[in-house]
């Protein structure tokens, strides 16, 4: 599959790690992110998730954005961090939301 545009993350490790961005670029977002089973709008919500609940903070922010672009609504966001603090637990879900705030707030 064709190679994905970089992200400034990705960029930020190019120098120091190139082989992990390439790995990022082709696989992750190339082969992953376009496979024809799941859209990207489902995609953001998993990998919002998954972040959300391992408590990748960093990351999460990103893909919070990401899942903006790629289709998702705020109100969905908002959903998908109330339902899972039940289940990562609720210090996870007030960062999340923090970090869905601030997200929100740059748009």
């Amino acid at each position: 599959m064709a190679q994905s545009a970089s992200s400034p993350a990705r960029e930020a490790i190019r120098g120091t790690v190139p082989k992990l961005a390439q790995i990022a670029d082709t696989l992750i977002y190339g082969e992953i992110w376009e496979g024809p089973h799941l859209s990207k709008r489902d995609r953001s919500l998993i990998v919002c998730g998954a972040l959300m609940a391992m408590g990748r903070d960093e990351q999460l922010r990103g893909h919070l954005a990401r899942a903006l672009d790629n289709g998702c609504t705020k109100d969905e966001i908002a959903e998908l961090i109330t339902h899972l603090a039940f289940y990562s637990g609720w210090p996870t879900a007030m960062t999340a939301a923090r970090l869905a705030k601030e997200v929100f707030q740059d748009r």
